[in-house]
């Protein structure tokens, strides 16, 4: 299928909404985080997924996610 639109792609999108379904099976593999929150930017040129994380001694930390499809060859 051939990529029309590219800001934001729909893959773009639905990648983005994958990711942030999958947070407890990402928290699981994060050996001293748990995610707190997940904000999702999904409508700027590149989607953006901002994970909120507390650990173990109670700081909290912050993982940023863009996704950006290349242009299809």
């Amino acid at each position: 299928m051939k990529t029309e639109f590219y800001n934001p792609s729909s893959l773009e999108v639905e990648f983005a909404h994958a990711l942030k379904e999958l947070k407890g099976e990402i928290e699981q593999h994060l050996s001293a985080y748990t995610i707190t929150e997940v904000e999702q930017d999904i409508h700027g040129d590149n989607p953006r997924l901002v994970f909120h994380l507390l650990d173990k001694e109670a700081d909290q930390h912050t993982v940023v996610i863009k996704l950006i499809q290349r242009p299809d060859n």
